[in-house]
């Protein structure tokens, strides 16, 4: 439901349908959440605070449904506290030192690249928050790696990066304004990450019923 919901809010922003681009977007993101539900997210410590990083997530969607600079700030701030949840989350299941190491040369790199190309564009209001959503998101795919190096699941990266990588489009969307419309890769990342993440919380549960064994 969730990618179908994604494929269709592409089509409506292709096609500038705004109605369909809003219900489409409630319904993609609903349904992460339903998948976080579904799959036990309230049956492990882990699960629950994920969640609630999802739901921040949710309303950070719908806050990017408008267009002006006040809602793209209150939507940049509900998913910057949103990355801290999920940091929150992952240091429940517990984190590889080793790992995060290993995973922040590449992921500041990549932070610090994008912050620079994107000052030129920036406002020098706007110059501070960017640099802070882009730590804190770098932050949030370090700390990703380094429970899988505690033994979480795959998917869990993944979803992370797919996440980090899908807050570049809607960057270069906002402010570079390119020709080509980066939602069209931009979108499927993001929801398929916020999905892969919501299942990581089944590996949760798994965790939890074999350490009562």
């Amino acid at each position: 439901m969730t990618l179908l919901a994604c494929a269709v809010l592409v089509a409506s922003r292709l096609g500038e349908f705004a109605h369909g681009a809003t219900l489409s977007k409630f319904v993609a993101s609903s349904g992460f959440l339903a998948v976080a539900a579904s799959s036990g997210a309230f049956q492990s410590r882990y699960g629950k605070v994920l969640f609630a990083g999802l739901l921040l997530s949710a309303i950070g969607d719908m806050f990017l449904l408008g267009t002006t600079k006040q809602l793209f700030l209150l939507g940049l701030v509900s998913f910057l506290l949103a990355h801290v949840v999920y940091v929150g989350a992952f240091l429940t299941w517990g984190i590889n030192v080793r790992w995060s190491v290993l995973a922040a040369i590449p992921v500041m790199v990549i932070a610090f690249s994008v912050s620079a190309w994107l000052t030129s564009y920036l406002t020098a209001e706007m110059v501070l928050p960017i640099r802070v959503y882009a730590a804190v998101i770098s932050i949030m795919v370090i700390a990703a790696f380094g429970t899988w190096g505690a033994g979480g699941p795959t998917i869990l990266p993944i979803g992370a990066l797919l996440f980090y990588f899908s807050d570049l489009s809607v960057a270069a969307g906002r402010f570079v304004a390119p020709d080509f419309p980066n939602y069209v890769w931009g979108l499927p990342f993001y929801y398929s990450g916020q999905v892969l993440l919501a299942l990581s919380v089944a590996a949760a549960v798994g965790r939890q019923r074999v350490s009562r064994l």
